[in-house]
Formats: C-alpha cells, sequence, structure tokens
C-alpha cells in the first residue's frame, strides 16, 4: 500500500480520481433552510451541523464562561456545543435533519435579534 501511495503524482489524473469519493456518495434531493435568517444549502438526510460545516460555519454559539467560540464537536448529540433553536426549542444541530424550510438559529444570533 506504501509503495501505491509514492507513486501517485499530482500531476496524474488518474491518481487524483481515485481519491475521490464523490461519485460513489449517494445524496439526497438538495434544498435549502436557513440559518439566521440566511439560505444554507443542504441535501435531504443531513443533519444541520454537517450542512453547516460543509458551507463554511464553524462557529454555532460562545461559551457562557469565557465567550470562546464553540462548534459542532461530537457529531452525535453528546457533547451539547452545537447548540441551536430549531422550532422554539434548543437541540444539538446534529441531531435535527434538514428540511426545506427549516429555520435555525445560533443561541448568539436568537439572543441579539429577539
Amino acid at each position: 500500500m506504501k509503495e501505491a501511495l509514492i507513486r501517485m503524482s499530482p500531476q496524474s489524473p488518474h491518481a487524483l480520481a481515485s481519491l475521490r469519493r464523490d461519485a460513489a456518495v449517494r445524496r439526497g434531493a438538495a434544498l435549502h433552510f436557513l440559518m439566521n435568517d440566511q439560505q444554507i444549502p443542504a441535501f435531504a438526510g443531513e443533519s444541520v451541523a454537517a450542512a453547516l460545516l460543509a458551507s463554511g460555519w464553524r462557529e454555532l454559539r460562545h461559551s457562557p464562561r469565557n465567550e470562546e467560540p464553540r462548534g459542532a464537536f461530537c457529531f452525535m448529540g453528546s457533547c451539547q456545543e452545537c447548540l441551536v433553536w430549531v422550532d422554539n426549542r434548543k437541540l444539538p444541530s446534529c441531531q435535527v435533519a434538514v428540511r426545506e424550510g427549516l429555520a435555525v438559529e445560533s443561541l448568539d444570533w436568537r439572543e441579539a435579534h429577539r
């Protein structure tokens, strides 16, 4: 295996194509949801956390103690770092499936705009 990796080079289109997995991924239908009143592209079946991360969102809230930025960490609902407001409930964004028309608010944004 190590020899095969050494022989691959960026100039070889076959080497690059063999490392891509996009063709093997089955995605749900493309859709949009709102995060802090901004449209975010996503695919049906993704979690809000995954869709936000794919769209470049890294910070979802700030820690209450020292105001450090927090974002998705465990992606399984245990750590509570990715909390957001959905349907007037505070939920971990990694446990909420995206759907067309879904409205999500970060904790900081909601506090500033309510």
